[in-house]
């Protein structure tokens, strides 16, 4: 399996909305936390009712999600994140993802993601402002 290298992954931290104005010593810090995942096309990543216990960073491919009717919500690219809700309200997942192209997925597990926004405040201010502007989108 391939292996992104720490400078890599900190790079590409630096394209996601939610870590671009860290600097790159905390992007290392962050990028060492990382999981890193191979997912083929038509694999699930997660379901609805699943435990949430990480949240997910694409590298490279495409993610879609689909609602408990399976219905295409939303398609995910290179730079997006999704499963970081169901992390801070301790509900069960609300929806699917599945991979529809051949997807390079990183990781962060919940105590990384707090632990994270422990150091760093801006990446909680980020996640709240992209999380209100989705739910004014519904």
């Amino acid at each position: 399996m391939k292996q992104f290298s720490l400078i890599e992954k900190a790079f590409f931290l630096k394209n996601i909305d939610i870590f671009n104005d860290l600097d790159l010593d905390h992007l290392i810090a962050i990028a060492d936390k990382f999981h890193q995942d191979r997912f083929a096309s038509n694999e699930i990543v997660f379901e609805i009712e699943q435990k949430a216990h990480r949240m997910y960073f694409i590298k490279e491919g495409c993610i879609d999600i689909f609602d408990n009717n399976d219905k295409l919500i939303k398609k995910l690219t290179q730079n997006d994140y999704f499963g970081d809700e169901s992390l801070f309200n301790e509900n069960p997942r609300s929806y699917k993802a599945v991979c529809s192209k051949n997807a390079w997925v990183f990781s962060l597990s919940k105590s990384d993601i707090l632990t994270i926004i422990t150091e760093c405040p801006s990446v909680a201010i980020s996640l709240l402002s992209t999380y209100s502007k989705s739910l004014l989108n519904k």
